[in-house]
């Protein structure tokens, strides 16, 4: 036998060894010999739907367990709303696991998307939301400004017993701010964090005037601030029924 002959009885041997090997990997066999039969979903979360999570999982379970693209599950479950962060693993004999993080709200951005306390934005994706969260928004590369601003403003409102409700900033890079009392703040574009300093010292002062209530502050001036009031709506009484 010359050695061109040998050379390919060696390579057709090993070619006889190799497909099966790799038929069971790239699943074209064995997947109903080694099927995945269990999904365990592992890591504490609340707004990530159970039927989603299994419906992006299956196509890759059907693969079998030697077979199973762990990078295109794991990137499927990423896809999904509320997700963070996910991780998908399997185990012998029959087990694909997922371990997952959900998003944490800080605030609405915008109409429809949340920011996460990590400055990630996303969907709601009709998932209930809390009431208290601040409204924020700005352009989306200035997330991180926008958050920087609100965290400072809050803690100077809080101090005198007010919490910022809104914060937008415009494309024009205008700010403006709504109290919980019912004031919007006009901030404008320049130095924004030293006139709401100086204007959070002076509420004390300026609030509350009796039958009257802030409606509006601008603080777009050198020396001042322009101030509009309008009357206090009146208290509401109960009348008990005799």
């Amino acid at each position: 036998m010359n050695a061109l002959a040998r050379l390919l009885v060696w390579s057709l041997a090993v070619a006889l060894v190799a497909l099966p090997v790799v038929a069971v990997l790239k699943g074209w066999i064995g997947a109903d010999r080694w099927p995945l039969t269990t999904l365990r979903a592992t890591g504490q979360f609340d707004r990530v739907d159970d039927a989603r999570l299994r419906e992006a999982l299956l196509p890759y379970a059907r693969q079998g367990f030697f077979a199973v693209d762990l990078d295109g599950a794991r990137d499927a479950v990423a896809a999904l709303p509320w997700v963070e962060h996910a991780e998908v693993r399997k185990r012998w004999p029959d087990v694909l696991e997922v371990s997952l993080v959900e998003h944490v709200p800080f605030a609405r951005w915008g109409e429809d998307r949340l920011l996460s306390v990590h400055g990630v934005l996303f969907q709601a994706a009709g998932e209930p939301v809390p009431a208290a969260l601040p409204l924020l928004h700005g352009p989306d590369g200035r997330a991180g400004e926008v958050v920087e601003l609100f965290n400072h403003v809050d803690a100077l409102f809080e101090s005198v017993g007010l919490d910022v409700r809104a914060l937008d900033l415009d494309a024009r890079g205008n700010w403006t701010l709504a109290l919980d009392n019912g004031t919007r703040v006009v901030v404008g574009r320049a130095q924004a964090s030293s006139r709401l300093e100086r204007f959070a010292r002076l509420v004390p002062r300026l609030l509350p005037q009796p039958g009257k209530q802030l409606e509006q502050a601008d603080l777009r001036y050198t020396n001042g601030f322009a101030l509009r009031w309008v009357e206090a709506p009146a208290p509401s009484h109960t009348q008990e029924a005799t």
